[in-house]
């Protein structure tokens, strides 16, 4: 496909619209702190999000807790309660991603979100940081539906917009991203600001990697 075929761009929130990671990581820390289970620092953080809220919390939790259920849900309802009020104190949109938006709206490309953050946070952090840009979906996770990697919902978002996947850029930052890109049928673009490096990025099938978000124009 040569690149000005694309018609839509489907993001991913966490590492790659928005640094969402340091507030991630103080709720999740204090969470821990409040269970009196040992905290993380802040890099640690890169590489136990990605995969959902319930999954960050099990590989947040130690050994001990982490098998337990009884554990992981009482963590987990914590976890929620502070996020809720902690999810705007830190985070940002990188450098770069405005002017972004603002390219691929000023082309008239369609733009959709797609991310593992429980949808409710994922609805409203995007009211929060990019309000001025239009998203025609914005999808987080969600009861009774498949998670990324799975590409049910990238392929729900593709039906709703009546856009063939190969039409889309899929930009993301993780190997979760990746191969949710794959499954779906979109061109994977890596960003290399987020949580995870080109090592993940290239084995799990990125077609191009991309250091600044202004280079993914060089693509359309």
């Amino acid at each position: 496909m040569r690149s000005k075929d694309f018609k839509a761009v489907l993001f991913d929130i966490d590492g790659t619209l928005l640094d969402t990671l340091q507030d991630i990581a103080d709720s999740m820390n204090s969470a821990l702190q409040r269970l009196r289970f040992p905290i993380h620092e802040r890099d640690e953080y890169r590489h136990l999000v990605g995969d959902g809220m319930e999954n960050l919390v099990r590989r947040a939790l130690p050994d001990s807790a982490r098998n337990d259920p009884r554990q992981v849900s009482e963590c987990l309802e914590i976890m929620l309660k502070i996020y809720e009020l902690n999810r705007n104190a830190k985070t940002r949109p990188y450098p770069g991603i405005r002017e972004l938006l603002d390219a691929l709206t000023a082309r008239g490309l369609k733009m959709a979100i797609l991310s593992n953050k429980p949808n409710d946070f994922a609805v409203k952090v995007v009211e929060e940081f990019l309000a001025a840009w239009r998203f025609e979906v914005v999808l987080g996770e969600r009861a009774s539906v498949p998670r990324k990697p799975d590409p049910f919902s990238a392929l729900e978002i593709a039906n709703r917009l009546a856009i063939e996947p190969a039409d889309f850029l899929y930009l993301g930052d993780t190997a979760t991203d990746m191969k949710t890109a794959n499954g779906a049928g979109m061109f994977a673009v890596g960003a290399l600001w987020g949580f995870r490096d080109s090592g993940e990025l290239i084995a799990n099938g990125a077609a191009k990697l991309i250091s600044k978000p202004v280079e993914l124009l060089e693509l359309l």
